[in-house]
């Protein structure tokens, strides 16, 4: 899968508990809501600064859900599964 094959994403598997745990705490959960509905309407808005991982062979991307924080996430299956939400440049 590569990074232009993103542009018709189906939809965002559920989130694990551990991370709606993660995103409440640090009252992320709103604006995490937000920017999965701008991704699977439109992975590569502007506002989501989408992007692939280093090293790209691993084909791991990234969304931002605000200035600090992103989320992770891998397509595997047919399926978007966001694996991490971590600060930006951890």
């Amino acid at each position: 899968m590569d990074f232009q094959s993103l542009l018709f994403m189906p939809p965002i598997k559920a989130l694990r508990v551990d991370l709606i745990a993660y995103a409440k705490k640090r009252s992320l959960l709103k604006k995490l809501r937000k920017q999965i509905g701008i991704f699977e309407q439109n992975p590569k808005h502007p506002s989501l600064n989408t992007e692939a991982l280093e090293p790209r062979k691993l084909k791991i991307y990234s969304f931002r859900i605000d200035k600090r924080y992103r989320a992770i996430f891998i397509y595997i299956d047919g399926e978007v599964e966001i694996i991490d939400i971590n600060l930006h440049y951890q």
